[in-house]
């Protein structure tokens, strides 16, 4: 290496040391941002959190039960079938009891609430969850149905479980749906965020979804927390069901209240419309077209479009 090369070298090492020294500085402010006093946020305490890995992990397993099969790491038959939902549940049930227990004894410790006996709590909820299955795969039935009904796109039903982003969604949701009525703190929340990551569609646990539901392609679809939603209703990408916005001082006071819209049995509402409001009801059998700004009810049997706009077409000799 020649001389010049070994000073560059040598000049590297020393800016290096020089940035590093700045480290120590750095960590000292960031354990002291950690104190409380500055209104930042952080964990730092012996409270036990679930873990979202954990959480993830749970999604898969009970889609393994849920779709037996389809998304296990082996091949699944009728003589090998009792043993692999056995094994499958099992694995869940321990899990899944282990994490709403986390969930519980945290909230209990962070916010000074009386025990609930975390640990049987969680082992109760699990098993509940696990005794709604097989109800579960038969509302998940329907929803396969409508999506293939709903879908010319669509080859074969095995094509929407393996493949639809729709789908995943609201087998997430409805899995949350379940432990958010059980009042089980984190979870529902994280398990259909991460449904949202991966589909683009956001379904908040807390709201209330009817059977044969159809989402389609479903990017950017978001359903608020206090949603009612009847059954066979479909919905397009960039669909909003949303509450209108709020003054700060009023959010804590509707907290608890109904903040977004109820849509009726058999409602289809086309891609990119907003739907706005909790006293907004858009009626049964009613049709919402594309890019619709709706914030007042609808009546049962309406249909609702924008005007064609008008279209200007200029050619190059123009």
């Amino acid at each position: 290496m020649d001389d010049s090369k070994m000073d560059a070298c040598k000049t590297d090492v020393a800016s290096e040391l020089e940035y590093r020294a700045e480290i120590p500085a750095v960590v000292e402010r960031l354990v002291v941002s950690c104190g409380g006093s500055n209104g930042c946020f952080e964990h730092v305490t012996s409270e036990p959190l679930p873990s979202r890995e954990a959480v993830i992990d749970l999604i898969e397993r009970t889609r393994r039960i849920l779709y037996p099969g389809y998304f296990s790491r082996s091949r699944v038959d009728r003589i090998n079938l009792t043993y692999y939902f056995g094994q499958e549940v099992t694995a869940l049930f321990e899990a899944l009891s282990r994490q709403i227990a986390l969930a519980i004894r945290h909230d209990c410790i962070r916010y000074h609430q009386p025990c609930t006996f975390c640990d049987e709590r969680g082992q109760q909820i699990a098993i509940s969850l696990i005794r709604y299955f097989p109800q579960l795969r038969e509302m998940l039935a329907e929803d396969i149905r409508a999506a293939f009904e709903g879908d010319p796109a669509a080859q074969s039903h095995d094509e929407v479980i393996f493949s639809y982003p729709g789908l995943f969604a609201i087998t997430v949701y409805r899995t949350a749906h379940f432990l958010q009525k059980q009042k089980v703190p984190l979870l529902p929340r994280i398990m259909t965020e991460y449904a949202h990551s991966l589909s683009g569609i956001d379904i908040h646990p807390g709201a209330e979804i009817g059977r044969s539901f159809f989402i389609d392609p479903g990017t950017g679809v978001v359903i608020g927390a206090t949603s009612i939603i009847g059954d066979r209703v479909r919905i397009y990408q960039g669909v909003t069901l949303g509450a209108l916005s709020l003054r700060k001082e009023e959010c804590e006071r509707l907290r608890t209240e109904k903040r977004h819209p109820t849509i009726e049995d058999d409602v289809t509402i086309y891609s990119n419309a907003t739907i706005l409001g909790g006293r907004t009801v858009i009626g049964a059998r009613s049709v919402i077209g594309g890019n619709v700004w709706i914030t007042d009810s609808v009546p049962p049997d309406t249909e609702v479009f924008l005007k064609k706009p008008e279209l200007v077409f200029r050619g190059t000799s123009d």
